[in-house]
């Protein structure tokens, strides 16, 4: 099976256009072990629903600076998640919300780290036996009659990069909060072991912010004409 980095295309044949946010997430936290404040805002699960989890307004905070309670927040929505996806210091919730206008092609990337598509297209590729998407309804207002079904899909947490391709001389991540102190290297190479096999489309777990998909996404996609505004780029394995 071969894999390819998924991006946004810069030269996009679609007009849509997007301002949304997630409407729940963790706190940023200032760790008290390595002394980094931090948060990543590229990991999201749309379809989970915190309007019934107690402290409403703790997963709307920017920061928390006392440590264990961000971890008392963190665990108290652990069981509403994918079982053994990592939780991270800003990691979102609820579908997006907001505003959309112009029109939309098949898929689009939402940042580099988010990828909608329309019904339609979630059900065509469900259809040719594209493995575990998860297609999540947004709350987003178009000034227009009949508006397109845009969702969200639920892009969980699998894979790691090849040793080969990471700095020899990088700091292992903080045992306390889990930061790794080192950015993406240009030339990726994904090791193959670590690689899922039910999942067609996912997220590296390494780097949050990199779309990964499988040949049989690639090619469904290609073949049923939804790459307008998107990019593909194979990468190696090892």
């Amino acid at each position: 099976m071969r894999y390819y980095f998924v991006d946004y295309s810069r030269a996009p044949q679609y007009s849509g256009t997007f301002s949304a946010s997630h409407k729940w997430g963790l706190p940023g936290i200032h760790c008290p072990l390595c002394d980094a404040t931090w948060s990543t805002g590229s990991n999201a699960y749309p379809s989970v629903d915190l309007s019934h989890v107690p402290d409403q307004t703790k997963y709307s905070a920017r920061l928390e600076e006392d440590y264990a309670e961000f971890e008392r927040l963190r665990e108290q929505v652990r069981s509403l998640v994918p079982p053994g996806v990592p939780l991270w210091p800003g990691t979102e919730f609820g579908p997006l919300e907001g505003s959309a206008r112009g029109e939309f092609g098949p898929l689009y990337m939402y940042f580099s780290y988010a990828m909608l598509l329309r019904g339609e297209t979630l059900r065509h590729l469900q259809a040719e036996a594209v493995q575990g998407l998860k297609g999540c309804r947004t709350k987003v207002a178009f000034r227009k009659k009949d508006p397109p079904e845009l969702l969200e899909l639920e892009l969980l947490p699998r894979g790691h990069l090849h040793p080969d391709c990471l700095p020899a001389d990088r700091e292992p991540p903080c045992p306390k909060c889990g930061r790794r102190g080192w950015k993406r290297p240009d030339d990726l190479i994904l090791s193959a072991a670590s690689l899922p096999q039910d999942l067609d489309v996912f997220r590296l777990e390494d780097f949050l912010t990199t779309i990964i998909a499988s040949e049989r996404f690639v090619e469904t996609a290609r073949r049923l004409g939804y790459e307008q505004d998107i990019v593909f780029r194979e990468l190696p394995t090892r």
